[in-house]
């Protein structure tokens, strides 16, 4: 960022909101990752788009983070703008229709803060997403689902930022929502906020359905450790975790990662991983299983 560009957005969102060379290891899942050169805090959807205007004007490279739970940040670092969204650009309103419920959620919300939102409006059709471990707007742009939801099935339209800085507004269809990917993801739009339609239910019945997915979660999944959940899409007629248990890699390391014994498709960092060691670890498995099974594996988390 020039330094033009970097007074007007001090200006803007106050020096406070501004940092340079900011660690990210303090904001991924994965506990890895070097500095970003600048590192920008807005405080809401109008220093947002602000933020977005100049950069892309300037053509300059930024990336939207929200809880970090999907992102592995290299270890030399991230040389543009890093956005932070998570909890500064939070806010949730709901309006019933007397048939279904239309929610409006911010992107910087957890899916957490908003399975707890609904669960006491009583609004089912949502548990599945309760424990992933992500922002709206991320959950949004890979289409994010668990235990035979996606967020596909509640969402009917959202409002974006485009990368002229521009806010426009899309159905459900112009989402075009697939199996982790969206039109937000492919055309590079920043959400600003998603609305899903719900029904009512039984809180008690709401709740033993998130419970039950939540002891699924820590039954199965390696949540004591630093990872980014699924390291790797589902290929089409497999299983990730299985064609890496059955190619002989549970507990396989590169370095301080590993492949989970826990369960086989998540990359866990075991206290001293580098980035370079789970890049080298991911490429080493996706080898392996294609050597063995002539799958190729691609990666659910995204590399910057």
């Amino acid at each position: 960022m020039n330094e033009d560009n970097l007074n007007l957005i001090k200006e803007k969102l106050g020096e406070e909101s501004v940092l340079q060379n900011e660690p990210m290891s303090k904001h991924t899942s994965f506990k890895v990752g070097g500095p970003a050169k600048f590192f920008v805090i807005p405080k809401n959807a109008e220093e947002l788009a602000y933020v977005i205007k100049v950069l892309a004007k300037a053509k300059e490279k930024y990336f939207i983070l929200g809880n970090g739970s999907n992102v592995l940040v290299r270890d030399e670092g991230f040389d543009g703008t890093i956005i932070l969204i998570k909890d500064n650009i939070k806010y949730y309103r709901s309006g019933s229709n007397g048939i279904e419920t239309k929610v409006t959620v911010s992107a910087g919300m957890t899916l957490k803060d908003l399975s707890d939102a609904l669960l006491k409006d009583g609004l089912c059709g949502f548990e599945f997403a309760s424990g992933i471990p992500g922002c709206v707007g991320g959950a949004m742009a890979m289409n994010a689902g668990a235990y035979g939801g996606e967020m596909k099935d509640v969402v009917c339209g959202a409002k974006v930022i485009d990368q002229n800085g521009k806010i426009i507004s899309l159905t459900k269809e112009e989402l075009e929502m697939g199996y982790r990917s969206s039109a937000i993801q492919k055309k590079g739009y920043v959400l600003l906020e998603a609305y899903l339609l719900l029904k009512s239910g039984d809180p008690n019945e709401i709740r033993a359905k998130i419970d039950d997915f939540t002891a699924r979660r820590e039954e199965k999944q390696p949540l004591d450790m630093p990872s980014a959940g699924s390291t790797f899409k589902r290929p089409e007629g497999y299983f990730a975790g299985k064609l890496i248990m059955d190619s002989g890699l549970r507990g396989y390391r590169h370095g301080g990662a590993m492949i989970s014994e826990k369960h086989c498709g998540f990359v866990v960092n075991t206290g001293d991983a580098t980035a370079a060691d789970i890049i080298a670890l991911i490429e080493e498995v996706q080898n392996i299983v294609f050597e063995k099974f002539g799958v190729r594996l691609e990666p659910e988390v995204r590399i910057i």
